[in-house]
């Protein structure tokens, strides 16, 4: 009762794990089927997560519940061996909607309090990785209907996935440090897409939040200038 208590409380935190977890465990999965199968598992962990995530947001729909489904459902299908172009591309394209729902959810969720507090923290790192994660199903769609989309100079033909997230960590960040360049005109819509959305998301949801503790704390400097006044 009690951990079901603190999941409640702090769903973002526990979707931010799990992403993290994936995100370590990647290294291991292009060599291990066991690994594979591992990750598989948290990430429908990670789906279930989103549409808690979602139903406690105010984007609390049944659109970005359909999206949560429909990607578990593609997924299992793609785990049991159907993995036509059009199968994967479906699931692609329903995983990236499910975690831009949740993004979205998440900034209505920490935008309607006055107050920062502990969850909404955590739903910073998550909204950062949930949009990160979102882009990289949108860049594997891409390499899937235009072919070379990206150019890398270590590997040729379909980039994996860690090579797509780590172009999307690095343009979301404005790092600039991946070596996978986007050569088609999609692939460079996309990653300036990206590259807006990461600015935004530093100038209005981080500038926000830091406004929000402010706000916090404040009063309670006034109260104590207030008091030391008086004695």
């Amino acid at each position: 009762m009690d951990f079901w208590k603190g999941f409640k409380l702090l769903p973002s935190a526990w979707l931010l794990l799990v992403q993290l977890l994936i995100l370590i465990l990647s290294v291991f999965t292009a060599h291990s089927a066991t690994f594979q199968e591992f990750t598989w598992s948290l990430g429908i962990l990670a789906l279930l997560i989103i549409a808690k995530v979602i139903r406690q947001t105010p984007i609390y729909t049944l659109l970005g519940l359909f999206f949560v489904v429909g990607a578990l459902i593609l997924s299992f299908l793609i785990l049991l061996g159907y993995h036509s172009l059009t199968m994967q591309v479906s699931a692609d394209i329903f995983h990236a909607c499910a975690y831009f729902s949740a993004a979205y959810g998440l900034i209505l969720y920490m935008f309607t309090d006055k107050y920062v507090t502990k969850d909404e923290l955590f739903a910073a790192g998550a909204v950062f990785t949930l949009i990160v994660w979102a882009f990289a199903f949108l860049y594997n769609i891409c390499q899937l209907i235009v072919p070379n989309s990206f150019s890398n100079p270590n590997y040729h033909g379909l980039q994996t996935w860690v090579d797509l997230l780590f172009i999307s960590f690095s343009l979301q960040s404005a790092t600039g440090l991946s070596d996978l360049m986007p050569v088609s005109p999609l692939a460079r819509v996309l990653a300036m897409l990206q590259m807006f959305c990461g600015v935004m998301y530093l100038t209005l949801i981080v500038s926000r939040l830091v406004a929000m503790h402010y706000i916090r704390i404040r009063p309670n400097e006034n109260k104590g200038i207030e008091k030391s006044s008086d004695e």
